[in-house]
């Protein structure tokens, strides 16, 4: 692995950021050759003997600004990840005094803004709604599915199961995430949500990743949870989301769902060599 034993000789840069609480390292690859395998993107994942991330993301040369590549804790890949694009986006327009931004990621080529008021805007696309797209393991209406409570699944680059419920606090999360994150009609695991309707186009939403875990906030679960709502006819197609970070904005346009909210910079710092040789 010779990227690898580069690293190990000079250490490995990166910015830890956070859109809510969902916290992210980023990992900046457009000038220079860097190997993320999942062995070592779950060491920095660990809290205790690493940095500790809800996702890693990568940033590499791109057709556009950018292209970004995202990592679960658990080592596996996903194609979109919201906030951590937003965080990427915000530091992206900091470095080059850009407003307009176009990255590309695996979910496909997404534009963000500068909202104004320290708020970053991304334009994650337009939702998958058919069940192959999700993907479901088979043919089914993706508004009502035949699990107990009737969720949604949406997706957004990565899978959703969206849960109404009348109290989201009174869901016991990390038992009720785990379980459905695994559910046989979700070939590639989902990520799940269980949302209140607090008033009109107001939602409070708790949140289960999957190969993460219960995070403080998701964009693309947000993204999901304001589409179910509106396909339900419990909201319209622009919302309020409270979160268990903070608050995030939603607004579902015929161009795709853009997600407005907060970013933070929290520090950087270089993952040593000595971290890095004690993977093997």
């Amino acid at each position: 692995m010779p990227a690898m034993k580069r690293l190990t000789d000079t250490g490995l840069p990166f910015l830890k950021m956070h859109g809510l609480g969902n916290d992210f390292v980023i990992v900046d690859a457009r000038a220079r050759d860097i190997e993320i395998t999942p062995a070592l993107a779950r060491a920095i994942a660990h809290r205790q003997f690493g940095v500790g991330f809800d996702q890693l993301a990568v940033i590499q040369k791109g057709t556009g600004d950018a292209h970004l590549v995202f990592y679960n804790a658990d080592g596996t890949t996903s194609a979109a990840c919201g906030n951590a694009t937003r965080c990427i986006a915000r530091h992206l327009m900091n470095e080059t005094g850009k407003s307009d931004l176009t990255l590309t990621t695996d979910r496909g080529t997404l534009i963000a803004r500068d909202a104004g008021k320290d708020l970053t805007s991304v334009n994650m696309g337009p939702p998958q709604l058919n069940w192959q797209d999700i993907p479901l393991s088979e043919e089914m209406d993706t508004l009502e599915l035949p699990i107990e409570g009737s969720p949604v699944a949406t997706g957004m680059g990565n899978p959703h199961c969206t849960f109404f419920v009348e109290d989201a606090e009174a869901i016991p999360l990390e038992e009720f995430g785990a379980r459905y994150e695994h559910h046989p009609l979700y070939p590639e695991r989902t990520n799940v949500q269980v949302a209140q309707i607090i008033g009109p186009d107001h939602i409070r939403m708790r949140v289960w990743e999957r190969g993460v875990g219960i995070t403080l906030a998701s964009g693309s679960s947000s993204c999901a949870t304001a589409v179910a709502a509106a396909r339900r006819g419990l909201t319209g197609r622009k919302v309020q989301i409270e979160l268990d970070g903070g608050t995030i904005w939603i607004d579902w346009h015929e161009d795709g769902v853009w997600m407005t909210g907060p970013t933070c910079h929290v520090f950087s710092g270089t993952l040593t060599p000595e971290f890095l040789e004690s993977l093997g």
